[in-house]
């Protein structure tokens, strides 16, 4: 019996080695959640770092449009200020305008005859003249006709100056436009409606009628 008790052997070491083997490491089973919560946290870390720089980049397009605009914006105001300087200073040059325009045209109503009476002076120096050679007591009557008759030809040549021009239809056709029949006489050698005595001579300025010919036509 003891030698049956010296062949058996213990299984317990092998067991034990088996089963140390076999059996899982309960420090290694413990750092897996470990690895994983830090293997999170970094990724986290890392989407909120992402997150910060697109905010920031955000931000900074924004600031870039803000300012983009701001200059926008400054520039409409400068060219709008400059159209309205322009506005203001035309409307200014148009009233100049029109004021110097209204003096000119009140001017040119006042002072229309001034070259007229220009020409106008001499003669009536001349008649002035005239009336005093004539009331003279040795008055000489041929000379105060001459000084008449220089009188009106400087008259005439002040009129035609100015285009006013004498009506005369003696031995004309009658033309109601331009002559007023006061009379008709018959018994001429004449032909019908022609002009045998003119009363009074017309005027035309411009040719337009100023006085119609006052005249006596044959029947």
């Amino acid at each position: 019996m003891s030698d049956d008790k010296a062949t058996v052997r213990p299984e317990s070491d092998e067991s034990a080695s088996e089963n140390t083997a076999e059996s899982p490491d309960p420090n290694a089973t413990e750092s897996q959640p470990e690895e994983s919560e830090a293997h999170c946290a970094g990724d986290a870390a890392e989407l909120e770092a992402d997150l910060v720089d697109q905010v920031a980049e955000n931000i900074s397009e924004g600031d870039a449009d803000v300012a983009g605009l701001q200059a926008q914006l400054e520039t409409a105001q400068a060219k709008a200020d400059e159209n309205m300087d322009l506005a203001l200073r035309t409307r200014a040059e148009m009233e100049n305008l029109r004021k110097r325009q209204s003096r000119e045209l009140e001017n040119a109503h006042k002072y229309a005859l001034d070259k007229i009476a220009e020409e106008l002076l001499p003669v009536r120096d001349t008649l002035e003249l005239g009336v005093a050679a004539a009331g003279e007591e040795e008055a000489d009557l041929g000379k105060v006709v001459e000084g008449t008759e220089l009188t009106l030809k400087m008259l005439t040549q002040a009129l035609e100056k100015f285009n006013i021009l004498e009506v005369n239809p003696l031995g004309e056709k009658f033309n109601p436009d331009l002559h007023q029949a006061i009379s008709m006489q018959e018994g001429t050698d004449q032909a019908a409606n022609t002009v045998l005595t003119v009363m009074q001579k017309g005027y035309t300025l411009n040719d337009r009628l100023l006085r119609p010919a006052m005249v006596v036509i044959a029947k």
